[in-house]
């Protein structure tokens, strides 16, 4: 089963769950901060501290606050409502289609960012120009939810609006705020490119012996996590205990515990892991 709560994200709990509508599929929503309206090429604005913003959605911003309000210069994360809970990052007109419900999840993501903010004393004019640190985790975690790696209305490009109600409700995947009906927002702009990884090659795939340069990548990728059980004279390309011994912390970091943390891999924490595909 996948994560209520993502693991790489300060837990926020704002209490006031309510559950979504399985009637609908499953939906990803892109929203960017937007706190200075002010900002230009000419006269960049600082951005705003991450802390602010955590505050203001754990506070007087509760009403309106998401899920995930998300960092892309630090892959900071903050979770202020779990997976299975609608949040209420959108607009919901009086007896119109509850948006902020309208799926098996409606996972709502704020990314830190305003057009021409300034960090470190680099501008950036769009969300897709920063680094965007801790999208693979973020869009492994949406993943995990069945939410495909897909736009129904076409991936935002620019300050404008485009809104389908049909679509809306019979298509899963990405949405920008621009493209929720009922609303009249029309961030973010621009979202990074999904992540290519490597699909789940099944549990039988991961016995003593399998030489697979997935398995090297899948190794490299546990040593990043700080799951690194391995020793030096371990090959990097064969399954042996000690990737068991990695998978296992992995998992462990992930939440699992007991058989689900046997260190085999599952189809949910080989998706959050998000090993690199290979060409």
């Amino acid at each position: 089963m996948a994560d209520i709560w993502m693991p790489q994200a300060i837990k926020v709990d704002l209490g006031d769950h309510a559950p979504c509508d399985p009637g609908f599929p499953p939906k990803a929503i892109a929203h960017i901060t937007a706190d200075r309206d002010d900002a230009t090429a000419a006269h960049p604005k600082d951005l705003v501290p991450f802390a602010n913003l955590q505050g203001f959605f754990s506070g007087g911003g509760k009403g309106i606050a998401p899920h995930i309000l998300w960092n892309p210069f630090t892959g900071t994360f903050a979770q202020f409502f779990p997976a299975t809970s609608r949040s209420k990052g959108l607009f919901e007109k009086q007896g119109g289609t509850r948006v902020n419900r309208a799926g098996k999840v409606v996972l709502q993501i704020e990314a830190l960012f305003f057009p021409f903010c300034r960090v470190n004393g680099k501008v950036f004019a769009t969300l897709a120009d920063t680094p965007c640190k801790g999208w693979s985790e973020l869009n492994g975690f949406v993943r995990s939810w069945g939410v495909p790696d897909a736009w129904p209305m076409g991936h935002p490009n620019g300050f404008t609006s485009n809104r389908s109600e049909h679509i809306w409700e019979t298509k899963g995947g990405w949405y920008a705020h621009a493209h929720v009906p009922e609303n009249d927002h029309v961030d973010p702009g621009s979202w990074p490119e999904f992540v290519a990884t490597e699909p789940f090659p099944g549990a039988a795939f991961f016995h003593t012996g399998q030489k697979s340069p997935v398995i090297a990548a899948m190794h490299q990728r546990l040593v990043t996590e700080g799951c690194n059980q391995y020793q030096a004279s371990d090959v990097l390309d064969v399954w042996e205990p000690d990737d068991v011994k990695s998978y296992a912390a992995w998992q462990q970091k992930l939440g699992f515990s007991g058989h689900d943390a046997n260190g085999i891999p599952g189809e949910s924490s080989w998706e959050q892991l998000q090993v690199p595909h290979l060409v």
